[in-house]
């Protein structure tokens, strides 16, 4: 009897917490910030597509070989510290069973 009573509370407290919000939500109302519209963007002060450096010349190969660099170091460490045994060829460590007469 007390867990049932428990159990009417708790989903009335949730009640009086979700009630509120969806009569918001269905108001069509929002308390968030205002969205910005695409259309208010005014075109004539965006830089056209010529005079935008891409990623290579914002940035340079710098960037690139950095994370050549990474990928070649963490690879390297892995392939020579972590004991990995890697089986690259059986030749030599597999031997062919005898054929058996039945």
């Amino acid at each position: 009897f007390f867990t049932a009573r428990k159990g009417i509370r708790r989903r009335r407290r949730l009640v009086e917490i979700i009630r509120p919000r969806r009569q918001h939500v269905a108001s069509g109302q929002d308390r968030g910030a205002p969205q910005r519209s695409w259309h208010s963007v005014d075109c004539s002060k965006t830089e056209s597509p010529q005079n935008v450096p891409n990623f290579h010349d914002k940035y340079g190969n710098i960037v690139l070989l950095g994370g050549a660099l990474f990928c070649v170091s963490i690879w390297g460490y892995v392939a020579t510290q972590t004991g990995i045994e890697w089986n690259l060829s059986p030749v030599g460590r597999v031997t062919p069973k005898e054929w058996r007469e039945k």
